[in-house]
């Protein structure tokens, strides 16, 4: 097992596919590669980022966690050009 930071560490990625494969692929019988990989991109961004609640995440979505991350880095960002003005 690696240690936390570790490159090598895939936990993420595992946790990821098995979810996928749970929610997904395991509840649907796919006739070709090309409906399976358009199913799953839909999955992916119209539930599993926009949607889906992530416990560690602070049980919001990613794409809300992104939303948040980005007005909190524009007000930092606006703050230290107002300081070194």
């Amino acid at each position: 097992m690696s240690r936390r930071g570790n490159c090598y560490d895939n936990a993420v990625a595992e946790s990821f596919f098995k979810t996928l494969k749970k929610e997904l692929v395991r509840k649907q019988n796919f006739e070709t590669r090309e409906i399976a990989a358009s199913k799953i991109f839909e999955y992916i961004e119209m539930f599993y980022n926009p949607k889906r609640r992530h416990s560690y995440l602070g049980h919001i979505s990613p794409n809300e966690f992104e939303r948040r991350y980005n007005i909190r880095t524009s007000k930092n960002e606006a703050l230290t050009e107002l300081v070194s003005v």
